[in-house]
C-alpha cells in the first residue's frame, strides 16, 4: 500500500518514522486494521484496570492453591509458565500499538503548539525523525540555554521577586489578566 503523505524533494516520505498502523487515517482505510485498532484500545484500557489486576491475582491464587492437588508437578508449573508467556507476548503488541498512537498524538499536539507560538522555532516540528546524534546536539544546545537562563534568573533575584515584579508591571512583563499601572 502506497503512502498518501506528501514527499520531500528527494521523494522520501516525511512521516516514514510514523508506523502506518498508528495513523488514524490508515486505520480508516482497512477494516482489519480498524478492527484491530478498536480491539487494542479496549484491551489496553481493560488491562490497566483494577478488574484486570484482580483477575490476575485470582488466577495466581487458584494456581497456587491447586499445587498440592497436582503434587507441584512439572505440568502444574508449565501451566503458569505457558499462560504468563502467552499473555505477555500478546500484550506487548497491543500495548505497542496503543503507545504508537499516543506517541503520534503527542507529537501532533507539540507540533501544533510550536506552529501556533510565533516566538517558537518551527524547525523543531518533526524533530522526532532526527538521528540520535542530532538530538543529542540539540539537547546540548538547550541545556546551554537553560544554564544561561538560570544565570540570568540568579541575576534577577528569586522566583518570588520575579513574580512580585510581574504583578506590579515592573520589568516589562505582567501576569495575565492584569492591566499595567501608571
Amino acid at each position: 500500500m502506497r503512502s498518501t503523505h506528501s514527499n520531500d524533494r528527494h521523494g522520501v516520505d516525511r512521516l516514514q518514522s510514523v508506523p502506518d498502523t498508528s495513523s488514524p487515517a490508515y486505520a480508516a482505510r482497512h477494516p482489519v486494521t480498524r478492527a484491530f485498532d478498536r480491539f487494542a484500545a479496549a484491551v489496553t484500557r481493560w488491562a490497566g484496570s483494577p478488574v484486570a489486576f484482580g483477575v490476575a491475582v485470582i488466577s495466581i491464587a487458584v494456581w497456587l492453591i491447586s499445587g498440592p492437588l497436582f503434587h507441584y508437578s512439572d505440568g502444574w508449573q508449565l501451566v503458569i509458565n505457558t499462560g504468563t508467556t502467552i499473555v505477555t507476548f500478546l500484550m506487548v503488541f497491543l500495548i505497542q500499538q496503543s503507545q504508537n498512537k499516543d506517541s503520534v498524538a503527542v507529537h501532533l499536539k507539540l507540533n501544533e503548539l510550536l506552529a501556533s507560538h510565533h516566538a517558537a522555532s518551527n524547525k523543531l516540528i518533526g524533530i522526532e525523525d532526527a538521528s540520535e546524534e542530532d538530538l543529542r546536539r540539540i539537547a546540548d544546545a538547550y541545556l546551554k540555554l537553560a544554564e544561561n537562563a538560570g544565570r540570568r534568573q540568579r541575576d534577577m533575584g528569586t522566583v518570588d521577586e520575579s513574580i512580585a515584579r510581574a504583578k506590579t508591571g515592573i520589568g516589562g512583563c505582567q501576569m495575565d489578566g492584569e492591566r499595567p499601572r501608571g
